[in-house]
């Protein structure tokens, strides 16, 4: 009868929500549709009331859950912070060495430690063949625009080769001193990690050394380079590289490069790899030595034998 049916889906559903109930007050389920949420409780009281139904209590939802989405093995470089946080967390708790995984997560979890950097040079000294700062662009992790200025040399510039850096003598007009250029910069990439195509020769041009575990070239990922099909050792351009991984040309036309388009190149290539380049860097850290106060494990019993005891100490206990 229509009664019946009735009473045996309202059952179904009292034990379907009790179900779901408990693994709510487990921590395994909650309304954001996220596993592992910090207070299933407070998600329980926001959006559930109990009712009485046939004599039992159950809590009555006003929207069933989604269903929690897979990641997927990469990311587009559209990706926003949150799922690249997402993404990363379930691979770094897949991997083996739990100290990797925290040098890892404490990189690539945090999207405002990244920034990308293009620098174009003109040339000054003798016959214009010493490469001098005249413009730099710096992008953010989403590739904004967050400094780009055009700076003015300490030396007079003989050669603009605007064919290549798009600079004229224009543009140096409204330029900036390099010294305060340089603080300014500086300051953007401080306890940053930055990225860059053949960065060295930006590092250059600024007079600064950014610390190597903090740098991300493009031009020498192995990465990169297997994904592009291109040999492992070959010298490629940015330009080819684009062109391979993100379908697009880039530095066309004769008007010279644009330092800006060159920075949110190198960050797009870089988010396009970037779990693989991160556990790659990872795996190549070296193995941090036991430490006898720290480590339960290490035997300090071998500290008492006589190759740890001073020569004159042993020589006066004979």
């Amino acid at each position: 009868s229509p009664q019946g049916r009735s009473k045996k889906k309202s059952r179904k559903h009292q034990r379907f929500m009790q179900r779901r109930a408990v693994l709510e007050q487990k921590g395994l389920l909650s309304f954001s549709g996220r596993l592992g949420s910090q207070n299933p409780e407070a998600g329980l009281e926001a959006h559930t009331t109990p009712t009485k139904e046939n004599g039992t209590m159950a809590p009555r939802c006003d929207k069933v859950p989604k269903p929690k989405r897979i990641v997927s093995a990469s990311l587009s470089p559209s990706a926003s912070p949150d799922s690249i946080a997402r993404h990363h967390s379930v691979l770094l708790s897949q991997g083996n060495g739990s100290s990797k995984r925290v040098w890892t997560s404490s990189l690539i979890l945090r999207p405002a430690k990244y920034v990308a950097i293009d620098c174009e040079m003109v040339g000054t000294g003798p016959q214009g063949r010493l490469s001098e700062l005249a413009r730099c662009s710096v992008v953010n992790y989403e590739g904004d625009v967050i400094y780009d200025k055009y700076v003015q040399p300490e030396l007079p510039i003989v050669d603009y080769r605007t064919r290549w850096s798009g600079i004229t003598k224009q543009h140096m007009k409204n330029a900036i001193p390099f010294k305060a250029a340089q603080a300014e910069i500086l300051k953007i990439l401080k306890d940053k990690i930055v990225v860059g195509h053949a960065i060295h020769n930006d590092f250059q041009a600024l007079k600064y050394f950014h610390p190597k575990d903090r740098t991300r070239d493009t031009s020498q990922s192995p990465v990169l380079k297997k994904r592009a099909g291109l040999p492992i050792r070959a010298n490629v351009s940015l330009k080819n590289l684009a062109r391979h991984l993100l379908h697009k040309k880039i530095q066309v036309g004769c008007k010279g490069h644009s330092s800006v388009e060159d920075a949110q190149t190198a960050m797009e290539l870089y988010r396009l790899v970037e779990v693989q380049w991160e556990k790659e860097l990872a795996h190549r850290l070296p193995p941090r030595p036991p430490s006898p106060v720290t480590d339960p494990a290490a035997d300090s019993s071998q500290y008492l034998d006589d190759q740890y005891w001073p020569t004159d100490l042993m020589a006066s206990g004979l």
